[in-house]
């Protein structure tokens, strides 16, 4: 299929040049259908009758088939989710921690996640540190930074496979292993973490950085650190191995890279993380009853995190999305024609003399991150931009201007964003 077909599919891209893939995709025309025709369907059916309720079961287990497919993990291992943020506070939340955990985020994380785990650290008093991974977007090593920042009381390290602000892309088997295999050696102190707690203050709770570290006990054992990948921008991006790279917890959504349907996305959790992860938001699609309806236990494998009624149709939605794309080609074609497009954006923005590219090289993803030298604030640009039909974003921290690229982006819609900076800067 060529690129214009493709995206001849696509009515938001008929009246506008967007670039904000990692906010939300684009739902195609095949989705758009699939969801109407499955709501149909269940009002014919009758929304609570037995012949609604087996399909329901089986568009169930048809989603997380394919979802299985696109990360190279068996369907089991699945639970569907409305987003990314539930499939991470499923994570976080399940563990059962206890005051003195150590849980590992870097400073590049999204909001919601933070404020979660601030919610974590109130609750049970447990230790919480940022590693700096913003500061190697450029040049530093990311792993052994991290391998710096782990304790021997770490449970849990939290992760984005590609940060959401810079673009930068991890590389997430390096880390799963250093955090599963961690040093004895404990990181030296001041050792560049951020420690990260909630201070008392005239009846208020305040987050507040405070630099330091602490003497670990030398002689703790080397335990497995759990790792949870925040995968908002990588899948529907890059080719995945979810097994290879033996990471633990991996949750994502359908409607960013996959142009899928908003409310629907999925966590993934490995057979041998699943022993030590409790259900927190339990309804009656994660356990088993027995015929008085008496509670047995919970479901075998990731579906004990389900809950209960969900927007069925969605999931025909986010079927038909993840086909749509293998019409263009396989996900390997489609990621290296992102990095094409990327690297084409990143280098005219290179030419324009009031804008930097955070990124000193052409970008791994989509996502290409830049800031305006000449003091034009950046919400501005953004808002005389979306008025000439062309959609990019701000990000806050760091303070910049973020544009995504998707495979069937254009050169000619890269070079109209372009031009459209380039005249707003004159």
């Amino acid at each position: 299929m060529t690129k214009d077909n493709h995206r001849q599919q696509f009515p938001a891209l008929t009246n506008k040049a967007y670039f904000n893939y990692g906010g939300q995709g684009p739902l195609p025309e095949p989705a758009l259908e699939a969801i109407y025709e499955a709501y149909k369907r269940v009002q014919l059916g009758g929304p609570f009758s037995a012949e609604v309720g087996a399909w329901v079961v089986q568009e169930a287990m048809l989603t997380r088939r394919a979802i299985a497919s696109e990360l190279t993990v068996p369907p089991e291992t699945i639970a569907l989710t409305e987003d990314v943020t539930v499939g991470c506070n499923i994570a976080l939340w399940g563990i059962d921690w206890k005051a003195g955990d150590h849980l590992l985020l870097s400073d590049c994380e999204h909001h919601g996640i933070v404020a979660s785990v601030m919610e974590l650290q109130r609750r049970f008093n447990i230790e919480v540190s940022i590693c700096p991974l913003a500061a190697t977007l450029n040049e530093g090593d990311p792993v052994a930074v991290i391998a710096d920042s782990l304790r021997p009381n770490t449970r849990l390290f939290v992760i984005s496979h590609i940060l959401w602000n810079t673009g930068q892309v991890l590389p997430l088997a390096e880390i799963v292993k250093v955090c599963h295999e961690p040093p004895l050696t404990p990181p030296c102190q001041g050792g560049g973490q951020e420690e990260f707690s909630l201070v008392q203050g005239d009846g208020q709770e305040d987050l507040s950085l405070i630099q330091g570290g602490r003497q670990e006990d030398l002689s703790a054992k080397k335990h497995k650190v759990r790792v949870l990948v925040d995968a908002a921008q990588s899948v529907g991006v890059l080719p995945l191995n979810l097994i290879e790279s033996g990471v633990d917890f991996y949750a994502f959504t359908g409607h960013k890279w996959w142009c899928g349907p908003e409310g629907l996305g999925g966590l993934y959790v490995s057979a041998e993380a699943l022993a030590d992860l409790h259900p927190v938001f339990i309804g009656w699609r994660g356990i088993v009853t027995d015929a008085n309806a008496k509670v047995l236990g919970w479901k075998s494998g990731s579906q004990r995190y389900e809950i209960a009624t969900s927007a069925y149709p969605l999931y025909a939605g986010l079927r038909s999305a993840i086909a749509l794309q293998h019409e263009w080609g396989t996900i390997e074609e489609r990621y290296a024609e992102i990095c094409r497009l990327s690297k084409y954006l990143w280098e005219r923005l290179s030419e324009l003399p009031d804008v930097e590219c955070l990124r000193k090289s052409a970008p791994e993803a989509g996502l290409v991150s830049f800031r305006l030298t000449n003091g034009m604030p950046h919400k501005k640009l953004v808002d005389l931009l979306e008025k000439q039909g062309i959609m990019v974003r701000t990000i806050l921290n760091p303070d910049c201007v973020r544009a995504c690229v998707h495979y069937f982006t254009t050169e000619a819609e890269i070079d109209k964003l372009v031009g459209a900076i380039a005249n707003q800067l004159v």
